[in-house]
């Protein structure tokens, strides 16, 4: 008897601001908290591919910590560099030996990825590519790290939507750092 295989999931994964942003309005995230409480590491060993889109590739997808960075953020990155990587771009196509460009079908492309074998999939962003893969209902769990900072202006999360999403909660845990992390899966329709 054969044990059937649950397809991967695409989980968005950010941190967020109390009002609602992803990054400030010169795209700083210097208000980010990561600490060893939140165990950023046992996510990342959850999933073996991440989605990027391309800026947010330029910006991270290749990232390389500073000498007098943490050990924890050293293994982190060592981590993130590890995993398949796919980028959607308009622009660039093939690969840079790092990442595979996808420039099209973007559904059918996740479709393919999502029925591989595999652990799950981190949606990454930016922005538009999240609000292009809430358009398209590729988004299986919304993990939100809602950080204790408001920055009156910058790049929101959720950007465009134009159609209700009915979400239930799942999971909340609290930091002593004051991050509270929401993790949300669709409502069945």
């Amino acid at each position: 008897m054969s044990e059937k295989v649950r397809p991967r999931r695409i989980i968005l994964d950010l941190a967020v601001t109390l009002d609602g942003f992803i990054e400030g309005e010169n795209g700083e995230i210097d208000w980010c908290i990561m600490d060893a409480e939140m165990d950023f590491i046992d996510f990342l060993n959850q999933i073996d591919t991440i989605l990027y889109g391309r800026k947010s590739y330029d910006l991270w997808g290749q990232f390389t910590p500073k000498i007098d960075d943490s050990d924890t953020e050293k293994e982190m990155w060592k981590i993130v560099h590890s995993k398949e990587k796919y980028v959607f771009s308009k622009q660039q196509k093939g690969t840079d030996h790092k990442a595979i460009f996808i420039n099209d079908h973007i559904s059918e492309e996740v479709q393919k990825l999502k029925n591989k074998p595999g652990k799950d999939i981190w949606l990454y962003g930016g922005a538009s590519l999240i609000t292009t893969f809430i358009h398209l209902g590729l988004v299986d769990e919304f993990r939100l790290s809602v950080h204790p900072v408001v920055l009156g202006e910058g790049k929101p999360l959720f950007m465009d939507i134009n159609e209700r999403l009915n979400l239930k909660l799942v999971h909340t845990r609290t930091f002593s750092s004051g991050v509270v992390q929401l993790i949300y899966h669709l409502k069945s329709r």
